[in-house]
């Protein structure tokens, strides 16, 4: 797993992370902080509005920017790209199939493997998987925060691309 996400940075003692959203965050033109779950600020969300483009910069706490999401406009089904700091399309979001119960999404990465997100996207309560293997998993349960979820990464994983895949399903889901 760790090829397959390319730049994966080592964390020491590989541990879990936890990360605080807030639902509904993201309208263009707004800018805010994801926190881990120790209230710290861990990456920032920079919202801009671009012509025909709405995009959003993932940033870690320095200020360098981690990833780019580019919503594609005139598809028949909502897609959106998220390109490393040199404009490399590193992964495509797009809705897979929409079920009254449950909803799939696919995230197809630049190496060529894919994602896959399962669960109850419009209340956070959700997966991602890359194979047999669980990269993420959103729920609302470890904050009892209103309008708050949370993104739990997996050991080995790019927290920064996760958390933009999942900036990315909200963006879609609820925007």
């Amino acid at each position: 797993m760790r090829r397959m996400m390319g730049g994966l940075r080592g964390r020491g003692a590989e541990s879990t992370q936890r990360y605080k959203m807030r639902e509904k965050l993201i309208s263009i033109g707004d800018d805010y902080w994801i926190e881990n779950e120790h209230g710290e600020k861990a990456f920032y969300v920079d919202g801009k509005a671009i012509r025909v483009r709405d995009t959003l910069i993932i940033k870690d706490v320095q200020g360098n920017e981690k990833y780019k999401l580019k919503e594609k406009l005139l598809r028949v089904r909502d897609t959106m790209s998220i390109q490393d700091a040199g404009g490399g399309t590193v992964a495509t979001v797009k809705k897979a199939l929409i079920t009254p119960l449950r909803d799939r999404w696919k995230v197809d990465l630049a190496n060529g493997s894919e994602m896959k997100i399962h669960g109850n996207i419009l209340n956070h309560e959700y997966k991602i998987d890359a194979g047999r293997e669980k990269v993420a998993e959103v729920s609302k349960k470890w904050f009892r925060v209103r309008d708050t979820y949370g993104v739990e990464v997996s050991p080995g994983q790019d927290d920064a691309l996760v958390l933009a895949i999942t900036v990315a399903v909200d963006q879609m889901a609820h925007g």
